[in-house]
């Protein structure tokens, strides 16, 4: 019989500098006691899942070596310590539902569909990135997979969001659209705005606030009052909070959501706690937490969860997990050679995708 997950609500924490006292980062609610067969998962399944993640781990501790050796530029947001978030709801959401997210969006791209390759070329600015080298880090999307990409304004994509889920709507295609944004753009005009317009137009849209403890540099507890998914009262939303470093409480609770919205027509409004365990972006010195702190959350660790339980529970060998996570390693690694041998976008390029017509005015 496959184990339970932790009893305990795990609370890791912090030296408080402030105070001097042991505060913590985010505080992470019970983990789902389900077993994944009660959860309608499969063994193939967690095999599966845990490529995805390990995936979505290596690519970008690549990345961030090939931004250190001064190969690209720009900016680069790490999803590193956050990967149960995009893989349990992918898992959880239909193949045709649509999600936005914000600029911290390698891992949403690589599991809906982004190639490593064409990821590595993005970052790259490569003609054969997944945005043709003209959106880097911050602007991953595949169209086709219903994923319509990063965007790096802050709270800038939480519209569009709403936008999808009116059009999904007024299409009657039964799809739901979910909007990923960061405890930092809880504090953004437009995203009160959006809610109180998806409430009373009745869209089909789950806004997820990805709370990974700060927003940049400024803890959560600094930042804001109170809890931050009590921000739905003010609109009648419905919510919940979701143990993000744990893949089955994601994939549980955003399954049970998706599901009510479908049938509902009702938006929701989600905090999934979670933990980055690299900085901001590449220029952060991290002065914020401690080195304790970061080293309790290291301990729960959402890919190292999942390849103990499945080891444990004999999902599969440890043979198998060993071949899954060298293939992973050649496979990035192919990635980077191809990005390295791509050719830049042509210079026309640059007039391409910037009009809905075919012959408008600014070409001629």
């Amino acid at each position: 019989m496959a184990k339970k997950q932790d009893e305990a609500v795990f609370t890791p924490i912090g030296l408080n500098k402030t105070n001097g006292k042991l505060d913590k980062a985010v505080e992470l609610p019970k983990p789902t006691q389900k077993s994944y067969k009660d959860l309608g998962l499969t063994k193939q399944d967690l095999v599966d899942m845990f490529e995805s993640m390990h995936l979505q781990r290596r690519f970008e501790e690549r990345a961030m070596q090939m931004y250190q050796k001064g190969k690209f530029g720009g900016f680069l947001h790490l999803y590193i310590g956050q990967e149960a978030i995009s893989t349990g709801s992918v898992w959880a959401l239909n193949d045709d539902d649509d999600i936005i997210t914000a600029y911290r969006d390698h891992g949403w791209g690589l599991v809906r569909g982004v190639t490593p390759e064409a990821g590595m070329a993005e970052l790259y600015g490569k003609a054969a990135g997944c945005s043709k080298g003209k959106g880097g880090s911050m602007h991953f999307a595949n169209v086709e997979n219903h994923f319509w990409g990063g965007y790096g304004i802050v709270g800038g994509h939480i519209p569009l969001g709403s936008g999808i889920a009116f059009a999904n709507k007024y299409k009657e295609n039964g799809r739901v659209t979910a909007c990923y944004l960061g405890d930092g753009a809880v504090h953004q005009g437009v995203l009160h705005e959006t809610m109180n317009m998806c409430q009373l137009w009745k869209l089909p849209c789950i806004f997820v606030v990805e709370n990974n403890g700060y927003a940049m540099g400024t803890s959560v507890k600094r930042h804001s009052v109170g809890e931050i998914v009590d921000r739905a009262d003010a609109y009648g939303m419905k919510k919940a909070v979701i143990n993000g470093m744990d893949i089955f409480s994601v994939y549980e609770k955003m399954k049970e959501i998706a599901e009510e919205v479908r049938k509902d027509n009702l938006p929701w409004f989600v905090e999934i706690r979670t933990y980055r365990y690299r900085g901001h972006s590449m220029s952060d010195p991290q002065k914020y937490r401690t080195k304790e702190e970061l080293e309790e959350y290291q301990k729960i660790d959402p890919i190292e969860r999942l390849k103990r339980f499945i080891l444990e529970n004999k999902i599969t060998s440890k043979k198998k997990i060993e071949e899954i996570e060298e293939g992973i390693e050649n496979r990035v690694l192919e990635a980077i050679e191809f990005a390295e041998n791509a050719d830049a976008p042509e210079p026309e390029a640059l007039y391409e995708d910037m009009f809905v017509e075919e012959d408008a005015v600014f070409h001629k």
